[in-house]
């Protein structure tokens, strides 16, 4: 009992040290140069540590066992693999970090453990022949700790990415919201590194090994993500800074010792330890000629210049663990008191999937773009683990594509052209030549229909779902309640577009996104206008949330902001119960006319964004787009002579056969178009219609039984009339 007190005692201290550096300014001397954040603060760290009996005592026995460990000598040429797990804190943005970030790290760190580094060709001649392969790799883990195969790399999202004050509660937060395992990754199973936004305001840091955490999960290293490999948001210039810790995990000081930053004073009467590193004050650029304390120590037998190409310094120009830090870091694999030594032991590598042996565990695939315009082209990546040699794609339907850039079926990367509206379905059966598996994306490619016409208007009759969709893409980003049809009411209709965010918990984001729309026609000089009508109660006085309406002229690769209406300016009336609209009162209507000449392309789309915070419900109905100022009437002419055509559709519903009447005011090229649920084109066709009736018959016994709408447009005349084929 009293050692379990004397734990939790120390526990505390161990990360209340770390939310003491919360309000902690930054401290240029323990930077490098030109840098903004700290290079290390594992000696910050420690420094607090030692401030506590507790945790003095409980240290002293695994120093102890390691000053043991240090008079044993290293056996040559056996090679310790320890198992590593990269945990991707983040918060949406650049800190949650590719995997091939991740390997590149990785590698970068095995190739500086094995003396592999080809710089190390040009070290000082003071230190020529001293860089030492430490004959220690580290290899990714392809097993949790309820055995799952992954990839050796989980990824958590949350804010407390950048809010690095308190590592516990970032590790808090890996373990309880990660996406492979969500439970302890023990510190003496696996070397775990915590890769963040923001971790206190260094680019590192860790603890040297000690008892009192061995099984932690804390028993890790924490980097920023911009000091984590050599590519994406880190650089050559910060790629080792993983090295540097990774000495420090296995009992390596700085250079000039343990408890203060670079170039003290008192630097010089401190010791890391190690018996070929000179005595220095450290570092924070790639001085060469430093020579900061007189009369090193005497393995040298003269005063020698700094080892400033030391990976345990600061500088821009580390290259070099000495034979004397590799004995330091052996010794350290050898400790049982602190975890290090279970890390490397068979059983251990058998059970983290750290064996070296690759075998293909799950198919896994992912595509730059999921929503295109036709014509467009989607390069589908592969991100199967561990193992691939073969891989076979299958795509659904079968016609409406095809393989671009010379790439096939067989392809690890293929590109994908697809010319035809609708939703694909993309599978990947990938082998390891020994074993197969297979991941299917249900409707994963949603290609655009070809562009719809103005006047452009959308009352939501003819559906009954919004789902599976092409020309009306629902995105539900919190994955709880999302954008439906509502059938019992509308605006101008029966039915309308509905967001249940009554009851719905914390923020929430949905989306509602159209189809692309051909705005080219319109002349630099007219003027366009996007109206909608919604309506919408709060739950309570005090919500504030919001409506954002964005367009995009590039089928949806960027969007612009164009309208926000939030607060009180959305609604300004409450109702505690879930609520609907019971008259055309209830309804606003909203005008977007800041929309300028450089949004007039063939495939402009519309963004509907609603950001709740567990207010009420939210309606929205008659989307209209088209050419001129804003009207409060619905526009299904194209031009301000446009036609009053009279449309008709009978019988509807129909069995066999729809007759389309409509009048015209004189002789006109018109193009019918009949569209499924799904916004895809069942039949077209262009009739020259003559001035005053027409009569255009259908012929619908192939039509599948359901609601379809009837789209007419011509030079003057555009129109749209829904019906049921029974």
């Amino acid at each position: 009992m009293k050692i379990t007190y004397v734990l939790l005692t120390f526990s505390i201290l161990l990360f209340s040290s770390v939310s003491a550096q919360k309000h902690r300014v930054f401290d240029s001397s323990n930077a490098r140069d030109g840098e903004s954040v700290e290079y290390c603060h594992q000696h910050v760290k420690m420094k607090e540590l030692y401030k506590d009996p507790n945790f003095i005592a409980l240290n002293a026995v695994s120093e102890a066992e390691f000053q043991e460990k240090l008079k044993e000598p290293s056996p040559k040429g056996v090679i310790y693999k320890i198992p590593v797990v990269f945990h991707i804190l983040h918060n949406e943005g650049a800190e949650n970090i590719s995997d091939e970030q991740i390997y590149d790290a990785i590698s970068l760190l095995n190739r500086d453990f094995r003396k592999q580094n080809p710089d190390t060709a040009s070290v000082h001649a003071d230190f020529q022949d001293m860089p030492s392969d430490i004959e220690i790799e580290f290899v990714l883990a392809t097993k949790s700790p309820n055995g799952q195969c992954f990839k050796g790399i989980t990824r958590t999202s949350s804010v407390l990415s950048v809010q690095g004050d308190d590592g516990s509660s970032q590790v808090n937060a890996i373990v309880s919201g990660n996406d492979v395992y969500n439970g302890t990754w023990a510190g003496n199973k696996y070397l775990n590194i915590f890769v963040c936004g923001d971790i206190g305001g260094a680019a590192g840091y860790t603890f040297n090994p000690g008892g009192w955490n061995a099984t932690s999960m804390t028993n890790g290293i924490w980097l920023l993500h911009s000091y984590t490999g050599s590519i994406g948001t880190s650089s050559v210039g910060t790629s080792r800074t993983l090295t540097h810790e990774v000495g420090h995990w296995l009992n390596l000081s700085h250079t000039w010792g343990g408890d203060n930053n670079p170039n003290q004073a008192s630097s010089c009467s401190q010791d890391d330890q190690v018996q070929d590193t000179p005595l220095c004050k450290g570092v924070t650029s790639c001085n060469m000629n430093s020579n900061g304390c007189d009369g090193d120590n005497s393995y040298w037998g003269f005063d020698i210049r700094d080892n400033v190409e030391n990976y345990m310094d600061y500088s821009y120009c580390s290259k070099m663990y000495t034979e004397g830090q590799k004995t330091r870091m052996r010794a350290a694999l050898q400790v049982q008191n602190t975890g290090r030594k279970n890390l490397w032991q068979t059983s251990n590598l058998n059970a983290t999937g750290a064996t070296g042996v690759m075998v293909l565990c799950k198919a896994q695939f992912d595509a730059n773009r999921t929503t295109i315009c036709s014509g467009d082209v989607v390069q589908l990546t592969d991100d199967s683990y561990n193992a691939v040699s073969t891989w076979d794609w299958t795509i659904t339907p079968a016609t409406g594509w095809a393989f671009s850039n010379a790439t096939d079926n067989s392809s690890q990367d293929p590109s994908i052209i697809f010319t035809q509206g609708g939703l694909y379905t993309i599978s990947l059966s990938a082998s390891d030549g020994s074993s197969t598996d297979v991941e299917t994306k249900s409707n994963y490619i949603r290609v655009l229909p070809v562009s719809a016409s103005l006047p452009y208007w959308e009352g939501f009759e003819i559906y009954t779902t919004l789902q599976n969709l092409t020309n009306w893409e629902v995105i539900n980003l919190n994955d709880n309640s999302e954008f439906t049809i509502e059938s019992g009411f509308g605006y101008s209709g029966n039915k309308c577009a509905r967001l249940p965010n009554f009851g719905q918990q914390g923020s929430n984001i949905d989306e509602l996104v159209s189809q692309s729309i051909d705005v080219s026609g319109v002349s630099e000089t007219s003027d366009i206008t996007l109206s909608f009508r919604y309506a919408y109660r709060k739950r309570t006085s005090s919500d504030y949330e919001l409506l954002k309406v964005f367009v995009s002229k590039d089928c949806g690769e960027s969007w612009s902001q164009k309208k926000t209406l939030g607060g009180s300016q959305l609604g300004s009336e409450a109702s505690n119960s879930s609520w609907y609209p019971s008259s055309v009162a209830d309804w606003k209507t909203v005008h977007v006319t800041n929309i300028n000449e450089s949004f007039y392309t063939p495939n402009f789309r519309m963004r509907f964004r609603f950001e709740g915070e567990g207010g009420n419900n939210f309606y929205l109905d008659d989307i209209n787009l088209y050419e001129g100022g804003p009207s409060d009437d619905l526009v299904l002419g194209l031009y301000e002579n446009h036609q009053e055509i009279g449309m008709s559709l009978y019988p509807n519903p129909t069995e066999s056969e729809l007759s389309i009447d409509f009048n015209l005011k004189s002789n006109e090229k018109i193009q019918i178009e009949i569209v499924d649920v799904l916004g895809k084109t069942i039949r077209s066709l262009n009739v020259n219609a003559n001035e005053g009736d027409n009569s255009v018959f259908i012929d619908t016994q192939s039509f599948a039984k359901g609601a379809y709408r009837v789209h007419m447009n011509g030079k003057t005349v555009s129109s749209s009339l829904p019906f049921v084929k029974l």
